[in-house]
């Protein structure tokens, strides 16, 4: 039987029944017309040497309803790379018949805004997905031609058309009326995938919840079946007023600032394809600067800093009792993981899974001592409210810096 249990504090849309996406194509072409659509993709240009981010750009010269696409690439100061990723998106077109266009995050153009920013007193964070996303957003809004905005990376090695069509409806659609929707999906293979959430995310939500009792923050993040997905849409009006956290713990932050700014009844969670496989990272087990272990301990240093916002207080004490509940929640989600794939006949080493548990359990130590050091830490992204109160030119300048880089790589 289909899965269309409805749990949490947030709607969740299932994926039910036969694949429709000429039909949804067709309902998004309509509603284009009074919500026009932006697809956002941050990419890395090494992601041009790979079959994922071919995969994308070839599905993308179907797509007929989006009204504007904008590529923020990061990875290379080399304006021949620049330039050839442009030659990569040749054939893809918006509705308009209009070419993608390419963000160039470290163009000396948009390098000298950033420094504009800096000097203002507005850190615009570090160069990262983060930075990438934010400033396509600015892009979108610069243009004040878009009512949606849909992102989703550029690693998705099995993706089509419905992945997007799906992603986009549920904001897309005028008589839905969400403001936010975050992609889900199942991540299997031979084994089951998606460490950091089923191992870190998971897990320290439930020992959050067992230590400090129920938290509406808590309880709407425990809502989300993958909260560290990268695809999600939103309307232009929310893009505006969120903050977006420039290292790994984007996605957590994101949700958060959706928390604050948005009606729960105007979030929802969808289910965009039946099984989603991407670029697998090394958990990096010895060195916190990279990998897995980066990951988790910037989310869980995001994690952190947010309940604190609402409140909630950390000290060394509660921090040991927090771990102590967290490895326990995780090794119990261990046992369960390994019943569902002998189950299923999947491959499951449970050292691994152990190792990366003791490694998320380091991390999220780190993170707490870190927070007690620095309970301000690195500031997110300002919002573009905040930017345009202060240079209220900034988002102008910001666009015709991208349109000019844009031009010269044709």
């Amino acid at each position: 039987m289909a899965d269309f249990h409805q749990s949490g504090v947030i709607t969740t849309l299932h994926r039910l029944g036969e694949k429709r996406v000429e039909q949804l194509e067709a309902e998004l072409l309509h509603y284009s017309r009074q919500r026009p659509i932006a697809l956002v993709l941050p990419c890395l240009f090494s992601e041009i040497r790979g079959p994922a981010l071919k995969g994308i750009v070839d599905a993308l010269r179907s797509v007929q309803y989006l009204r504007e696409i904008v590529v923020s690439v990061s990875g290379t100061e080399d304006r021949s790379d620049y330039e050839e990723m442009r030659r990569l998106f040749d054939g893809v077109e918006t509705i308009n018949g209009d070419p993608p266009v390419l963000l160039w995050n470290s163009g000396r153009r948009v390098e000298a805004l950033l420094e504009v920013l800096r000097d203002e007193g507005l850190d615009p964070g570090t160069n990262g997905k983060g930075r990438a996303t934010w400033l396509a957003y600015g892009y979108v809004l610069a243009s004040n031609v878009s009512r949606v905005i849909a992102v989703h990376d550029c690693d998705i090695l099995d993706y089509d058309r419905e992945l997007l069509a799906r992603l986009c409806y549920p904001t897309a659609n005028p008589n839905l009326h969400y403001e936010f929707a975050k992609g889900y999906y199942a991540r299997v293979t031979d084994r089951l995938n998606g460490r950091v959430t089923r191992l870190f995310v998971g897990p320290l939500l439930k020992a959050l919840k067992a230590v400090l009792g129920s938290h509406p923050l808590l309880e709407y993040l425990d809502s989300f079946r993958y909260p560290l997905a990268g695809e999600c849409s939103m309307t232009t009006d929310l893009a505006r007023i969120n903050r977006i956290p420039s290292d790994w713990g984007l996605e957590v932050g994101m949700l958060t600032e959706v928390y604050r700014n948005c009606s729960l009844k105007r979030v929802c969670q969808v289910e965009i394809t039946e099984n989603y496989d991407h670029k697998h990272r090394e958990l990096s087990e010895n060195d916190v600067s990279t990998g897995l272990h980066r990951m988790v301990f910037d989310i869980a240093s995001s994690s952190i800093r947010n309940l604190a916002s609402y409140g909630v207080e950390f000290d060394a004490g509660f921090l040991n009792t927090l771990t102590a509940a967290y490895t326990r929640m995780a090794q119990d989600a261990i046992a369960s993981y390994s019943d569902d794939a002998a189950l299923n006949g999947l491959q499951f080493d449970r050292h691994e899974e152990e190792v990366a548990v003791e490694t998320f359990s380091r991390a999220l130590n780190a993170a707490g001592l870190s927070f007690v050091r620095d309970p301000m830490g690195q500031p997110q992204i300002p919002n573009w409210n905040r930017v345009t109160s202060a240079l209220p030119n900034f988002l102008d300048e910001l666009r015709t810096a991208i349109d000019e880089d844009d031009f010269e790589s044709r």
